[in-house]
């Protein structure tokens, strides 16, 4: 069967939408793949940090697709996100989207590899991937339904994939690609703003200090907008240093008093949810465009309850209502996700190489104490990123 074509990116990245599986030995150079199986820490089942299991068993990954690269890990980022499919939230969603090739016999994701963000170096190429090639150091953002970075190799699709930094080690660009990407589409997909549109706007972060905010306050900044962070006080300095504007202490009351007292805002991102929702669209400019775009969103939830049918059903719902809501009040309701994309990594390169934007890793794990590392993610609280290297060149 014919491919179907090529689509090119606006970077010049080359992707075919053909899905035709081709034979492994097209795809892979023999003399560097006879390896079956490798290191990875993998899970069983879900649950909490007694799940987590070493192994020097897991089976080597292998391209499927002529799109696919396989990428040698030196360092992974963990999320809040793998503490949450560590413990099966959004289990059903999963299940729905992952490759059939990347489940075992038994139709099952187990044993299942976390991590969500990865640096490292190219070592195979599908046959229609033109845009990279081997030893190329690059870094990504691996989709929840994929087998994640806590491993010594994985393979992703070459549109997620992007060039790393030059200015980065490994362990400094695995802390940004999963929560570039996340504000990256909360703030330009869902948001609507761009650095040509960005200046003077006013934007508020609900909890700055983590690694979504982090990253957003410095990519707002450089675009030239005025940004307020709600954090605790002892991440104050962190959040002013990173370029913020105007910073509210949460531990010290309720935190809509003083915000109320402030100049209404162009967007809110929030990364907290909860009752955040009942007073934050009250600081928004009415009839003026302004958004407010949250991260924290009841979909999984309600899919992992309802089933994916009624689960969608039941999302969709809730986000209508609350959209027709807000804007009767002249503001606009919107639920942001993460979104990988190595076109949009390749914009954020430039901007980190330009000394724009700054990784922020609060600790790193070597290879070993990867359940130490889930720990302390899970913990909260954070003040930048959680990283784990994989191997030596991840420092």
């Amino acid at each position: 069967m014919a491919a179907i074509g090529r689509v090119v990116s606006s970077s010049g990245r080359f992707f075919s939408p053909n899905i035709l599986r081709i034979s492994i030995s097209r795809f892979l150079k023999t003399s560097s793949n006879c390896r079956t199986v490798m290191p990875a820490w993998v899970i069983d089942k879900y649950g909490n940090n007694d799940v987590l299991r070493f192994t020097k068993n897991a089976i080597f990954p292998i391209i499927n697709y002529p799109n696919e690269v396989i990428v040698k890990v030196f360092a992974a980022g963990l999320n809040p996100m793998d503490i949450h499919m560590r413990g099966g939230h959004g289990a059903a969603t999963m299940s729905m989207k992952r490759d059939p090739l990347n489940m075992n016999q038994a139709g099952s994701e187990f044993p299942l590899i976390l991590g969500r963000e990865v640096s490292g170096v190219i070592m195979e190429c599908g046959l229609d991937v033109k845009y990279f090639k081997e030893k190329d150091e690059v870094w990504a953002s691996i989709p929840p339904w994929k087998r994640g970075s806590l491993a010594e190799f994985v393979v992703l699709s070459a549109n997620e994939v992007s060039l790393k930094p030059k200015s980065l080690s490994h362990t400094e660009a695995a802390a940004m690609p999963y929560v570039a990407n996340t504000a990256w589409s909360a703030l330009v997909n869902t948001g609507g703003l761009t650095k040509e549109n960005c200046a003077k706007k006013r934007v508020l972060i609900l909890g700055g200090s983590g690694g979504v905010g982090t990253f957003a306050i410095q990519m707002l900044k450089a675009w030239g907008a005025h940004v307020t962070v709600t954090c605790a006080k002892n991440a104050e300095r962190l959040v002013t240093g990173l370029g913020a504007d105007h910073v509210v202490d949460y531990t010290a009351g309720p935190v809509q008093v003083p915000l109320a007292a402030l100049d209404k805002f162009d967007l809110i991102l929030d990364n907290i949810g909860g009752s955040t929702e009942h007073w934050a669209l009250n600081l928004l400019k009415p009839w003026s465009g302004a958004k407010y775009v949250t991260l924290v969103t009841p979909f999984l939830q309600n899919t992992d309850a309802l089933g994916i049918a009624d689960g969608m059903m039941q999302t969709a719902a809730t986000v209508a209502s609350r959209a027709l809501k807000h804007l009767a009040k002249g503001v606009h309701y919107r639920w942001g996700f993460f979104a990988p994309s190595g076109p949009a990594l390749d914009e954020i390169r430039e901007m980190v190489d330009a000394g724009q934007i700054h990784a922020v890793v609060e600790e790193t794990f070597n290879f070993t104490q990867v359940p130490q590392a889930f720990a302390k993610v899970e913990k909260g609280h954070a003040r930048g990123k959680t990283v784990v290297q994989i191997s030596n060149g991840g420092t």
